[in-house]
């Protein structure tokens, strides 16, 4: 037989249905925006969408290239561990499984969240980062190369795509 104190039967779940993820720094990114920059050196353009979903425990981010057909489409969906005390990022995209299985772990720091993600080819950093003054987003990866540096993929900004 189990026996469990009061204050221990009253504790409710650190996540769950009954738990929304509210972040105000991620709610800035809400919208529609624009994301212009370089990827493994070349000019990229493509459209971004984020909205919170699944009961608001989700941030789903919609990226997706202007060109048609789109080269690079992905789904990012930003959530919040609440016993880690992490974010987690599922980043699922046109690469498909093999690189999607990884899950990306984040701290914030001031107006940023570092994900790291440990790659089947290596470790890669993504840096969101808000720029309140301008109102615009930086997204800035690295990834280590084979020497063990951590050098640039990819260097972006988002701008908002009016009606926002």
């Amino acid at each position: 037989m189990q026996t469990f104190s009061a204050a221990q039967e009253q504790t409710p779940p650190s996540d769950g249905r009954q738990h929304t993820f509210q972040d105000a720094l991620l709610d800035q990114i809400t919208g529609r925006w624009k994301l212009f920059g370089t990827i493994s050196g070349k000019n990229v353009e493509h459209s971004v969408e984020a909205q919170w979903v699944l009961n608001h425990r989700f941030l789903q981010v919609h990226e997706k290239d202007v060109a048609t057909p789109p080269a690079y489409e992905a789904n990012i969906m930003i959530g919040y561990d609440n016993l880690s005390e992490r974010y987690v990022a599922h980043w699922l995209d046109v690469f498909g499984g093999r690189f999607s299985e990884t899950l990306g772990y984040g701290t914030r720091s001031g107006d940023q969240i570092e994900f790291i993600f440990e790659y089947p080819d290596g470790p890669f950093r993504t840096i969101f980062r808000w720029m309140a003054d301008k109102k615009q987003w930086q997204w800035q990866m690295r990834t280590k190369n084979n020497s063990g540096k951590w050098v640039e993929f990819s260097n972006l900004t988002l701008t908002a795509a009016g009606g926002q």
